[in-house]
């Protein structure tokens, strides 16, 4: 093997590493290792660039606004809201999320449909006394695996579409993947649909698990000068709190628990309130109370800009596994941390002293512009932000979905090419105000487009040196293997990728591999590509693995072995029907 192949294997492994086992953001590893291979001579400055012209990846670009203008004017929501209905039974309702939510998703970005499914679905199971602990995954996995029935239904098959095309000059219909995708849907489904319920959990009753699962622990002290020293607890007022409770009193270095209302309250005392959010409003209205976390007294925010956030810990959170002090939260963030709930428990003991976690829900006070600041990072899935006060455009929904129908149509009948409808769709939904150009700026996640962009640079020094030929000859253990177990197993290579690192990068390390294994046993490659486009999202076994997955984390109350639980057989069944299926469709 060439030098150059070798040091593009070490690239490739280096990132791979970097990627699964270090919490720095994918886009800066995956641009490091462009920048080096184009520094190094392997690539030209053309070549290691040529992923941000890639077709694919515009196309997701402008797919983003499409989403946003379906999102703003509350088109999904409507859709949900309409198909979800009033089923009495467990598996009538889990029917009423499998369908809508897998439908949705081959038509539209399966982050956004999980985002607008997520609060109808709690707010639905609330008044149907329904566990969203058994709907809520299988929202998330049959939203993956709509996805797959059309060429728009995930940002995956548009990059191996543009590899294709870039490539091997063959382009995807809009309906081309559903020969394999809709059967997918019927056995993913049907699976979900008959041991979702035995194989997922129902930890808490379902009252018991919604009230809990957003409580809190707020401290605040009594101030000297203010109207509360010398008044009993009942004259001032902190019996009759609607959303929270008075737990403890502590005072001069002494805890005193279970206070009667007749206890007086002395200067300087800290006060331990445990209840909702809005607990820590109604607080804030009491004179003579201020928060007991000293940072808050040092943010650099006007008193009358500051406010409440909610906000759950992402993947990309710079201080994971760090306590609150060590990551510098209120530096980093212009944030204090009030409290922290974690699995829908409150986390007792000092603020500063607890270690972050992903999934970790956070009550902060900061300022007015977090929201919009953080709102498109992966630093945090906010959850504040989701229930936006601003009410949607209802009326601007029907043009959105029109819009959305003319862009599959006009790509369906040949009309157009899919990044020419999408392009005309995006301009269409800012023409009709259905989103506006500052807003539909705000969705457009460049991270994930610099992922997908960079991660080309690697296919292609795979490419260029022969690093893809010598892999594809290492899993071409023997002479005369057969094409079926071929792709079987670089299948099998796609799903682990995927669950080390982002699926689109996944897909675009294993396209140069697979071409070449095909090459090798000279048969058509379209069969391997495809394997690769079903494989990337086949991410079910961790939360880490596909966004979706990690959105419902927080709000099932879920723990990672729910994901092996459920996620294991269904990626097996998942991975014997695309083995099975694909190269009856597409012929070796």
């Amino acid at each position: 093997m060439e030098l150059s192949a070798l040091i593009t294997l070490g690239v490739v492994v280096a990132v791979l590493a970097t990627l699964a086992s270090t919490r720095i953001a994918p886009d800066v590893v995956l641009m490091a290792a462009l920048a080096f291979l184009a520094i190094s001579g392997i690539l030209t400055p053309g070549e290691a660039l040529s992923g941000f012209s890639n077709p694919g990846v515009m196309t997701i670009a402008v797919l983003y606004v499409v989403a946003a203008g379906l999102k703003e004017t509350g088109a999904i929501q409507w859709v949900a809201h309409s198909l979800l209905g009033q089923p009495k039974r467990l598996k009538h309702a889990q029917l009423r999320v499998l369908l809508p939510a897998s439908g949705l998703s081959a038509f539209m970005n399966n982050t956004t449909v999980v985002a607008m499914f997520i609060p109808a679905v709690q707010e639905w199971a609330q008044r149907l006394r329904l566990p969203p602990s058994k709907l809520l995954l299988p929202l998330s996995y049959a939203a993956i695996i709509g996805g797959t029935c059309t060429l728009i239904g995930t940002s995956t098959n548009l990059v191996v579409d543009g590899l294709l095309q870039t490539q091997r000059g063959v382009s995807l219909g809009m309906f081309d993947l559903a020969w394999v995708g809709v059967p997918l849907v019927l056995v993913g489904g049907a699976f979900l649909y008959c041991f979702a319920d035995r194989l997922l959990p129902d930890r808490l009753g379902v009252l018991e698990q919604l009230e809990s699962a957003r409580e809190y622990s707020v401290e605040v002290s009594v101030e000297p000068k203010g109207p509360l020293p010398g008044k009993t607890i009942q004259e001032a007022g902190l019996r009759s709190l609607s959303h929270g409770y008075l737990a403890d009193i502590e005072r001069e270095g002494r805890l005193m628990t279970a206070v009667p209302p007749d206890t007086q309250l002395l200067a300087g005392d800290i006060l331990v309130f445990i209840g909702a959010p809005e607990c820590a409003r109604e607080l804030r209205r009491i004179h003579g109370l201020k928060p007991a976390t000293g940072d808050v007294h040092k943010l650099d925010i006007a008193h009358h800009n500051r406010c409440l956030v909610e906000a759950v810990i992402g993947p990309d959170f710079a201080g994971l596994r760090q306590t609150v002090k060590q990551s510098r939260f209120r530096s980093r963030y212009q944030a204090v941390i009030l409290s922290i709930s974690r699995a829908g428990n409150r986390l007792p003991g000092k603020v500063g002293n607890i270690k972050l976690q992903v999934g970790d829900t956070l009550l902060m006070e900061t300022g007015q512009e977090f929201v919009e600041q953080y709102r498109y990072r992966k630093d945090f899935l906010l959850v504040s932000a989701l229930n936006d006060s601003t009410p949607l455009n209802f009326r601007k929904a029907p043009w959105a979905l029109a819009i959305l129908g003319a862009m599959v149509v006009s790509s369906a009948v040949g009309l157009l090419n899919i990044l020419e409808a999408a392009f005309l769709a995006g301009g269409a939904m800012l023409a009709t105000r259905c989103v506006t150009a500052s807003k539909a700026r705000r969705y457009v996640d460049l991270t994930v487009l610099i992922v997908i962009a960079a991660s080309f640079s690697l296919g292609a020094a795979m490419n260029k040196t022969g690093a893809a030929a010598q892999i594809a000859q290492w899993l071409m253990f023997a002479d005369d293997l057969s094409p079926w177990l071929a792709l079987a197993l670089v299948y099998v290579m796609t799903v682990m990728f995927t669950e080390l690192i982002t699926n689109n990068a996944a897909a675009v390390l294993m396209f140069p591999i697979a071409t070449a294994v095909a090459d090798q046993l000279q048969v058509n490659f379209m069969p391997f590509a495809l394997a690769i486009m079903f494989a990337a999202s086949a991410s079910f076994m961790t939360p880490l693995g596909y966004q979706t997955n990690l959105m419902v984390l927080g709000p099932g109350g879920y723990r990672f072995t729910d994901y092996m639980r459920l996620g294991a057989p269904l990626s097996l069944l998942v991975a014997i029907t695309v083995v099975g299926l694909v190269p009856l469709v597409w012929s070796f």
